[in-house]
């Protein structure tokens, strides 16, 4: 199954196995609850959806790679007690708790969380002293004499034979007692990822146009050739930052990442291309209304690759506007959910209390939280930023309030509610240039194709982008509505008879 299923499926799972009864007891035992075991090639993101599931079910995490650990790390140092039988004392051999078992109390101990996942990375490549306490935990759950703690999901993964050397294939007994998951590269899915975490632009038009290249593994006489989604993921954060920096990112660069040759030359010629396409077709110009019947028709009658390029910097800039929208719509909203606090502790409170002590509270709360939240590992970096952005821009209220020397309750509101006004206003004007230019965009697909199938991408794409559907489902674009209805359904349509045929 994809990636995307298959963290649904964990998180399925997750909620079984900690469902409880009306006494307190899981409804599947403990003893029953098999281990997860994910089996896929490398780099299509199954250590990734970790961290996201234990964010999303709000439980802790804790994750190793267990080629990395000794039998002594695993299992525990031993060590002689002596114990008291009846017919005397004798020396006994104990172990000291497994590193790994004591980083799982530890994380309790951090966060506050009774409930997680034991994640094991390339629990199939063990070494020939660890793989018995291998078979052992994934049968028994423990290292050694040490048990996983009640509450506390096991999570492995490892590749297929054919992509590592060092696997051992486990046997019956042992794969009778773990629940297997094969998962697989899919380009669909990963580009929902890609967009919600703003992978660069061109890297996705690429993938759209060459999507075999996704996902590559060759074996040759010269070693082993390989694109892969992590791949791809890396390559792309560096070109923003690189892009930021005034470098280049050429082939060299790429095949640092990319290590198919073909696939990274073919790549950085591409890349090449759509800076040159960025420049010869003014995008800039364009997502300002700025039309031109020159580039109409050149765009018109340009190749397919050069259609796409340009689509695929028209799509990028986009998503890049709605998306920093609606980031800035979900930060107005929970400022005002800790404004609508500060307004409670106002009223609550006498006359003669100072505003910006009431305020500075508010601050000290946000920031309380934020932290809480952060040590819990219940935030994504998403979250965080949109934290961090908040108490910000309370401590600038404070500050504001302080330079004024504003302290009576009534005037100390009124002003903060006045700069809050301003950031809402902000945020209006924000979301009105986002619309205007997703109208221009419209402006100039019309203008260059109409009702074609470039216009059909550019609606597919939209509708793949989670950020673009929340902006759609408040901005009324008239233009979106009407081509989603005529030409999507018109492609459906004719996929089905496709399909039929």
């Amino acid at each position: 199954m994809d990636i995307k299923r298959t963290k649904e499926e964990i998180k399925n799972t997750i909620e079984a196995y900690l469902l409880k009864d009306a006494y307190g007891n899981y409804e599947i035992p403990t003893i029953r609850q098999r281990p997860i075991f994910l089996l896929g090639s490398p780099g299509i993101g199954k250590t990734q959806i970790m961290e996201q599931i234990s964010q999303e079910c709000k439980i802790g995490l804790v994750a190793y790679t267990i080629t990395h650990h000794t039998r002594q790390s695993a299992i525990g140092l031993p060590f002689i007690s002596k114990k008291q039988y009846r017919s005397g004392e004798f020396a006994v051999t104990e172990y000291t708790m497994s590193e790994i078992v004591a980083s799982i109390y530890d994380k309790m101990e951090q966060t506050g969380l009774s409930e997680g996942i034991l994640f094991l990375d390339e629990i199939n490549c063990v070494s020939e002293t660890l793989a018995p306490a291998m078979l052992q935990f994934l049968q028994c759950k423990s290292f050694g004499n040490h048990r996983i703690p009640e509450g506390w999901i096991i999570v492995a993964a490892g590749n297929p034979p054919e992509y590592n050397r060092s696997v051992r294939e486990f046997d019956v007994v042992t794969m009778d007692r773990v629940k297997k998951i094969e998962v697989e590269a899919d380009f669909q899915v990963w580009k929902e990822y890609a967009y919600s975490q703003g992978i660069h632009g061109a890297v996705i038009s690429y993938l759209n146009t060459r999507k075999q290249n996704f996902y590559q593994m060759e074996t040759t006489v010269d070693g082993r050739n390989f694109a892969t989604p992590r791949g791809w993921e890396d390559l792309a954060n560096l070109i923003r930052v690189y892009e930021k920096l005034h470098k280049t990112v050429d082939r060299q660069v790429v095949a640092q990442y990319i290590q198919y040759p073909k696939i990274a030359k073919d790549f950085a010629n591409y890349l090449e291309l759509y800076y040159k396409y960025r420049t010869d077709y003014q995008i800039e110009e364009i997502l300002k209304g700025n039309l031109e019947e020159r580039l109409l028709k050149k765009i018109a009658h340009a190749s397919f690759d050069e259609r796409l390029s340009v689509l695929g910097l028209l799509i990028s800039r986009v998503n890049e506007t709605l998306k920093a929208s609606v980031q800035t719509e979900r930060y107005i909203e929970q400022l005002f959910t800790y404004l609508s606090e500060y307004k409670e502790r106002s009223q609550a409170v006498k006359e003669d209390v100072n505003g910006r002590q009431l305020l500075a509270q508010t601050v000290s709360s946000c920031s309380a939280e934020y932290e809480n939240r952060k040590k819990a590992e219940l935030l994504n970096p998403e979250m965080q930023r949109q934290y961090r952005r908040v108490l910000k821009t309370l401590e600038q209220f404070l500050q504001t309030l302080k330079m004024e020397d504003i302290c009576q309750k009534e005037a100390a509101f009124a002003r903060v509610k006045e700069l809050f006004q301003q950031q809402n206003d902000a945020f209006e004007k924000q979301r009105k240039e986002a619309g205007e230019l997703l109208e221009y965009v419209f402006d100039f697909l019309e203008g260059a194709f109409g009702s074609s199938q470039e216009m059909v991408m550019f609606l597919t794409e939209l509708n793949s982008n989670a950020y673009d559907v929340s902006f759609l489902k408040d901005y009324e674009c008239d233009r979106y509505y009407f081509y989603n209805k005529e030409l999507l359904f018109d492609e459906k349509r004719k996929n089905l008879l496709k399909r039929m045929s």
